[in-house]
């Protein structure tokens, strides 16, 4: 049977060792989603039907389809409405942008915060209520999305007029007197708010949810591991899929909070396998701690202000407990561990499971960590998943407020990439969108340059930066490892989902400068194109 379609390219990186003669790959071919050939050009005229859709891309590179390790596209247009304040840097810009922003239903809604932004201030509604009003209630996300700035209005119509207790740990802070300040640290303290704040209909995030994919495409995402299936994300999907095609193959994650019980990890574990064309549910989502900004990374000595020294669960052995059940249930977990402590926790989880869990449960974020742990990632087979362009919210000088809490040695050992992948961990690479932009180029390119491609801010500890290869590996190759997929997806060999991207320029050998901007001519998840850009 002659292929639905034929990709031509002046190179094709397969990332394959195992093609025979893969390094002269310039031709490949999709039959019903699968690859099902790759070849010369020469190969791809004996190869093509009547029916056969040529796609020749000239000069171009391709590449196994791009996957983000690590994003939130429909929680993320949550977290994302409103005004956008990543440009804001200091008080009065905080201010002035929040005082002409825009209002839904009544609110000012705004994301992406520095908390820098504060200077030596505390996070504090009482810097910006004067410029809203007294009947304005606003609620302000940092950029973190674990913490957040409510105003007094705000507050009361979530009736919060004090302290709480939750769950999992997460605070409301007050004043000495018990009044709130406003600032809410971690998921459990925001949600109070979220749940009083205006939203949009199911329909109209559908389709912000199908443009953002879409735009993700266009950057050469074919797929992203989903780090947010709490609330209506299933039939977001469902719904694009009802009349279209989901621009990118989804591998979602439902959360797993602290104080999930026997009946909740059952649920969980019956969700494993639920799918769609281009979506599954693949694998539980857990928190072991929260923030170094917010106080509640999880560190082996305290920061700062005192803080971080304690597990987002009130008892870090029932974390432990919930990882063992659900290894027995087959489920593979991904667990959010930014602190030393929480990783290493993490770690100690995974060693006591038996057999190790066989490479089933893998560490999200990993922003400071000593080489001894770093070590156990590789001997245990814990995949790391890291997000590069993190780190862009720090200095090289350590000034900012991530390397501040910490002290210098700890800020000396932030996303340590190069040291997991030279002690032989999986190491996937993502963007942990919206916390930081989702195109791939761009992580891509500060991968390699520990700076944002195109300015000339001094790299952040730049003997982390990763080699070409190994970057690009975090997007196909380790991606696919640390799902657990590398039999379906992450290389261009004959059996394989056709996953494909193509670059103007060649992502092993151009400057990341230049490759932070190049064009995307082609971007196919699952064998059907959802990017035909300009070369």
């Amino acid at each position: 049977m002659s292929p639905d379609t034929i990709v031509l390219a002046r190179t094709v990186r397969t990332l394959d060792d195992a093609t025979p003669g893969a390094t002269a790959v310039t031709a490949v071919a999709v039959t019903d989603g699968l690859i099902t050939a790759v070849g010369s050009a020469a190969d791809a005229r004996d190869w093509r039907g009547p029916g056969t859709e040529l796609i020749d891309l000239g000069d171009a590179t391709l590449v196994p389809g791009l996957v983000d390790g690590h994003s939130h596209p429909a929680l993320g247009l949550e977290l994302s409405t409103g005004a956008d304040l990543s440009a804001v840097r200091d008080l009065d810009g905080l201010r002035a942008a929040l005082a002409g922003a825009a209002r839904l239903d009544g609110w000012v809604l705004a994301w992406n915060l520095d908390h820098n932004a504060f200077g030596d201030h505390p996070v504090h509604r009482s810097v910006i209520e004067d410029v809203l009003g007294p009947d304005t209630p606003a609620f302000v996300r940092l950029y973190d999305g674990h913490s957040a700035l409510a105003t007094g209005p705000a507050l009361r119509a979530a009736g919060v007029t004090g302290p709480r207790t939750f769950a999992q740990r997460a605070t409301v802070v007050c004043d000495p007197d018990g009044t709130p300040t406003g600032h809410l640290i971690e998921h459990a303290a925001m949600d109070l708010v979220t749940a009083v704040m205006p939203s949009l209909p199911l329909a109209r995030r559908r389709d912000a949810l199908d443009d953002l994919l879409r735009r993700m495409a266009a950057g050469g995402l074919a797929g992203a591991h989903v780090m947010d299936a709490g609330g209506d994300i299933l039939d977001l999907v469902r719904a694009i899929e009802d009349t279209r095609h989901l621009p990118l193959r989804l591998r979602i994650a439902p959360w797993c909070m602290p104080g999930t019980g026997a009946e909740g990890l059952r649920e969980l574990a019956s969700l494993q396998g639920e799918s769609g064309r281009n979506w599954l549910v693949g694998g539980v989502k857990l928190f072991v701690d929260g923030t170094v900004e917010g106080g509640s990374a999880w560190l082996e000595r305290p920061d700062c202000h005192g803080e971080g020294t304690a597990a987002l669960w009130l008892d870090p052995a029932e974390y432990t407990d919930v990882v063992r059940q659900l290894d027995a249930y087959g489920v593979r977990t991904a667990t959010h561990a930014i602190g030393d402590a929480g990783v290493r926790h993490v770690l100690d989880t995974v060693a006591a499971l038996p057999g190790r869990g066989r490479g089933r449960h893998r560490i999200e974020h990993i922003e400071t960590l000593g080489d001894e742990q770093a070590r156990r990632f590789a001997e245990l087979g814990v995949p790391a998943s890291m997000q590069p362009t993190h780190s862009a919210y720090t200095r090289a000088d350590h000034t900012d407020a991530w390397s501040t809490r910490l002290g210098i040695e700890r800020a000396e050992r932030a996303w340590i990439c190069r040291t997991l992948r030279d002690t032989g961990a999986t190491l996937a690479l993502g963007s942990d969108w919206p916390i930081a932009h989702h195109d791939p180029r761009g992580v891509l390119a500060y991968a390699r340059l520990r700076r944002h491609a195109g300015t000339d801010t001094a790299p952040v500890n730049p003997g982390q930066a990763l080699t070409a290869l190994m970057a690009l590996e975090g997007y196909t190759t380790h991606a696919a490892r640390a799902a657990g997929e590398s039999e379906h997806t992450g290389r261009i060999a004959p059996g394989l989902r056709a996953d494909l991207t193509a670059f103007a320029l060649d992502p092993l050998t151009a400057d990341p400068d230049a490759f932070a901007t190049a064009a995307v001519p082609l971007t196919m998840s699952n064998g059907v194109v959802t990017n035909r850009g300009a070369a």
